[in-house]
Order: structure tokens, then sequence, then C-alpha cells
């Protein structure tokens, strides 16, 4: 049995629309530089409010992606 390592990031992503945008924007842009991600959390959701009105969506995530050494 081949055994693996993962490496686990906190991002945020953002929303104008809602916290399930703000989380796939921050997947999304983590996949266009990352390999083999494996697992998003979404371990906290809060909103940016301007005069007593929501204004943004922020989610954060911990993603994970296979770890891979340079040597």
């Amino acid at each position: 049995m081949t055994e693996s390592v993962y490496k686990v990031i906190e991002l945020v992503g953002t929303s104008s629309e809602s916290w399930e945008k703000a989380a796939a924007a921050a997947v999304e842009r983590a996949a266009q530089s990352l390999r083999e991600l494996r697992v998003a959390e979404v371990v906290e959701m809060d909103m940016v409010l301007e005069d007593g009105k929501v204004t943004m969506y922020r989610t954060k995530v911990k993603v994970s992606f296979k770890y891979e050494s340079g040597g």
C-alpha cells in the first residue's frame, strides 16, 4: 500500500451573491495553481456590511491537496 501526504491551506473566497459562490471562487482559484485538490471544508462564513446592508459574502475554506516533494 502506498502512503500519501496532504497539505492543508486556508483560503477566503468572496462573492456579492452568496456564501456558496464565495466558497466556489476560493476552490476554483486554488485549482488554477494547485494539483490534486481533495477536500474543501467550510470553516467560517461572514458578511461585509455597509449602511446596514450585506455587500459581500466571505467564506473561509480549508483545502487539502496531495503533497509532492520537490526532489
